[in-house]
């Protein structure tokens, strides 16, 4: 019998459901294309798809080493939120959960996109100073975000155990309405199709393996495992890969990778109604469509391309689990994955020129790239399209970590993911 993995599963299921790998069969790459990106996972697939469709570029290559979907789009625990503290911050997720809004309607392909609410959890006093901070800073931008009391928290979620003996007591919450979940694979999926739909190439099994310059350092193309794919423009999309990718332009980047862990349990009926995230523990805990149990760790503490990880991280954080929700304590967990996430010295993604003409780079995003992937897609393909960037990522430069004004959500965030 033949041997799959859970994610070969879910895309022999599309095969299958939507003939995908006939409309999508890797064509034979072109001599020149006007833009190649780097990398086919859901912030690539969302640039090309914006290329095509609010910029009327069209002869456009996404080049992905693997399989459309199988990286970290496909690694992650699916959670929406905006409830960052800085303005540029702020205003780039936020700009992505008004685009998840309407995602399904705009690509024509269910992303179940469920503003099911994110809450933050509260338990001590330097907790509660950072989330009511972060309130009062949410609200001055725009975005929705209130205080829960603990009563109040437990009303939401009523699994959520608020006993004041507990040893991560909860002093309360701060609630994000609109933030919630999607599913991850059909993010990609969808951007896929649509951007297919408008003639975009999707070569899969595709790895680049060098970027050629011209003699005055303009980008022509790059080196593949299919032959040379020349381009006037190229941007890296690459989670994971970005410094290999880049330093075969001669660029250096400032990110390190990490391993990020996250496991599902078993499936079970609907007994879980929004998502939860408590900072202090590194712990978040949704549940999909479904019913498996959804439960996210923080990054490991040291560098790595593993996409194991230590089981040390995942056992605290399931100790965390178990004290917070102790309806979960019997449940079995079904399986666990490690994805390897890119992360900045001020944990804020870059989006941006590089300063190689005709080479552009969107990286960085730590934990939250699923989050920002509609959003990263419309500024990153503006970027590309105009040679200059969105006024929503206009902070994200590389230049800011020589300037020193970076967007530290390193050191402000309420947690990490």
């Amino acid at each position: 019998m033949r041997k799959y993995s859970v994610f070969a599963l879910a895309r022999e299921a599309m095969r299958a459901h939507t003939g995908w790998d006939r409309q999508w069969a890797s064509p034979e790459p072109k001599a020149d294309y006007d833009v190649i990106i780097v990398g086919g996972g859901g912030h690539g697939l969302a640039t090309a798809y914006y290329l095509a469709s609010q910029h009327g570029i069209t002869n456009v290559a996404v080049l992905e080493k693997g399989w459309i979907g199988g990286g970290n789009t496909g690694r992650n625990t699916t959670i929406v939120r905006s409830n960052y503290l800085y303005d540029e911050s702020a205003g780039l997720y936020d700009h992505s959960v008004k685009l998840w809004e309407t995602l399904s309607q705009d690509i024509n392909y269910n992303v179940m996109y469920s503003p099911r609410g994110v809450m933050m959890l509260a338990h001590n006093v330097h907790d509660v100073q950072v989330a009511k901070r972060h309130i009062h800073a949410n609200r001055l931008n725009g975005v929705d975000n209130r205080w829960l009391t603990p009563e109040e928290a437990k009303d939401i979620c009523p699994p959520l155990n608020i006993s004041k003996t507990a040893r991560y007591p909860v002093m309360g919450a701060a609630f994000q309405q609109r933030g919630g979940t999607a599913r991850h694979d059909a993010v990609a999926w969808g951007y896929a199709r649509a951007a297919s739909d408008r003639g975009v190439h999707i070569i899969q099994n595709c790895a680049v393996t060098g970027v050629r310059r011209s003699g005055n350092g303009h980008v022509t193309g790059v080196e593949t495992t299919r032959g040379f794919i020349g381009a006037k423009k190229v941007g890296v999309v690459a989670a994971g890969h970005t410094s290999v990718i880049m330093e075969m332009a001669g660029v250096r980047m400032p990110l390190e990778s990490f391993p990020l862990q996250a496991l599902v349990s078993e499936p079970v009926k609907p007994c879980f109604p929004c998502v939860v995230m408590s900072n202090t523990v590194h712990a978040y805990i949704s549940q999909s469509d479904k019913g498996e149990l959804v439960i996210g760790a923080g990054t490991d503490q040291y560098t790595s391309y593993s996409q194991t990880g230590g089981l040390h991280i995942i056992n605290h954080t399931l100790d965390a689990i178990c004290e917070m929700f102790p309806m979960f304590t019997r449940m079995k967990m079904l399986r666990s994955w490690g994805g390897i996430v890119d992360v900045t010295p001020d944990r804020s993604p870059i989006l941006a020129k590089t300063p190689v003409p005709g080479l552009y780079v969107n990286c960085g995003w730590g934990t939250g790239g699923f989050k920002a992937t509609p959003g990263s897609g419309h500024v990153f393909a503006h970027t590309i399209a105009n040679d200059n960037p969105h006024p929503i990522n206009a902070g994200f430069t590389l230049e800011r970590f020589r300037s020193g004004r970076l967007i530290d959500e390193a050191a402000a965030a309420a947690v990490a993911h």
